[in-house]
């Protein structure tokens, strides 16, 4: 096949999703307020609530199985090096860039984290349909290749909600601790000059009268020889509350997305066969369940594009950013990263550890060379640090993408092909 040809599949995908995503930005103009911000957000919830898990957990029901599970072990980990690889190199973009200490997080997070879900779920189907494409039969590649999107999503969903999330929450913490010292630096001067001023007063600063009151030496941070009874609690107690702490700063509630939940249960239905004849095939007395899925998963692609269009109105609009920063994201994002990838991926097909599957080979390598996600977004909002600067990353990262998606999606065919 034809260097021309694969350039041509790789395009057309990139082309459909730019199309969908100018017409979600057109409609979220003032001018038009179809998909303004309140609406966005709305369908956002749908989306991420109910169409996402019912895509997720339809396409991997259908094709995971304990066969096919042994030839994906590896995605989990190469996503991982995605992240791994990603925060390295944000570290030396930020370490060159210098930004703001509450923007360094936002800055790891957007090398770190690729959009693994959504613009694999877009683009992989439109690979498969196109007629150039390497990848077989457009039934087949759509089946396995969904599977494997569907996978990618639930695991970078995992990885975004437990490390991305507390690096820009730390981050965020950082920045407006330092904002706190430097707003309170007049009043505490002040404080300083009155104390010293008492302290020249041969008068007690702390009168007997104070322990008379509600307050105990605990309080006042005197020394007490009261019984402390916390040290005799039970080791049980003190796990429960440090399972308790480490849930809250990890958040389970979000690293247990939707679409998370819709991939465990994709995996117990499709690897448990007692279940797996229930529901899928053509002749499986509960397949309504299966087909309603499928239904309602069928919507996501769509409205998932026509948000991520509506979303980039922002970085229009947004607030300016270092410059440096932004080049340093997108070199990041589509040159490093992808050139890395290939090794990666390369040096695991050598050592055994991937199969000989096109598909999946080239799913491997666009792990590397997406965008980052978007929902990196929603983490600052969250906090309330970076959301300006994050639009307009966003922005310029997915308006590039359109060129930087093609160039790679073109060459990963001609290396598996």
């Amino acid at each position: 096949m034809g260097l021309l040809d694969l350039f041509i599949a790789a395009s057309m995908p990139v082309l459909k999703v730019l199309l969908v995503t100018g017409l979600g930005l057109l409609l979220a103009l003032d001018r038009i307020d179809l998909l303004g911000e309140d609406a966005r957000k709305h369908l956002n919830n749908i989306v991420f609530f109910v169409f996402n898990p019912a895509l997720v957990s339809s396409n991997l029901a259908k094709t995971i199985t304990y066969e096919s599970l042994k030839k994906v072990w590896f995605m989990p980990f190469n996503i991982l090096f995605t992240f791994i690889i990603g925060s390295i190199l944000g570290w030396a973009v930020i370490q060159i860039t210098r930004p703001p200490k509450d923007l360094r997080g936002l800055v790891v997070g957007c090398c770190a984290a690729g959009n693994l879900g959504n613009m694999l779920l877009i683009i992989i189907p439109a690979v498969c349909k196109e007629k150039g494409s390497p990848f077989g039969d457009p039934d087949v590649c759509h089946t396995y290749g969904m599977g494997y999107a569907s996978l990618s999503m639930a695991v970078g969903a995992i990885y975004l909600w437990s490390y991305v999330y507390n690096i820009v929450r730390i981050s965020s913490s950082k920045g407006s601790k330092e904002v706190d010292i430097n707003d309170s630096s007049a009043s505490r001067s002040s404080r300083d000059g009155s104390i010293s001023q008492l302290g020249t007063s041969s008068e007690s600063l702390l009168p007997s009268k104070a322990f008379h009151g509600s307050e105990s030496p605990e309080q006042l941070g005197l020394p007490s020889t009261r019984f402390d009874h916390k040290n005799q609690e039970h080791p049980w107690t003190k796990l429960k509350q440090y399972m308790e702490t480490l849930s809250r700063k990890i958040n389970l509630k979000r690293l247990l997305a939707p679409s998370t939940t819709g991939a465990i249960a994709g995996f117990i239905v499709g690897l448990i066969p007692q279940i797996r004849k229930l529901m899928i095939g053509e002749v499986a007395p509960l397949r309504v369940i299966e087909n309603s899925a499928i239904l309602l998963g069928d919507g996501a692609i769509p409205l998932l594009t026509l948000i991520m269009g509506g979303n980039l109105l922002k970085g229009l609009t947004g607030s300016g950013i270092q410059k440096s920063l932004l080049v340093g994201i997108i070199v990041v994002r589509y040159i490093a990263l992808p050139l890395i990838g290939i090794v990666v991926v390369k040096g695991a097909i050598h050592l055994g550890l991937v199969q000989h599957d096109p598909l999946y080979q080239f799913v491997l390598l666009l792990q590397f060379a997406l965008p980052p996600a978007m929902n990196i977004g929603t983490i600052t909002q969250l906090f309330g640090a970076g959301e300006s600067e994050c639009s307009v990353i966003m922005f310029w990262a997915y308006a590039l993408a359109s060129i930087s998606l093609t160039l790679w999606t073109t060459f990963f065919m001609w290396l598996v092909a």
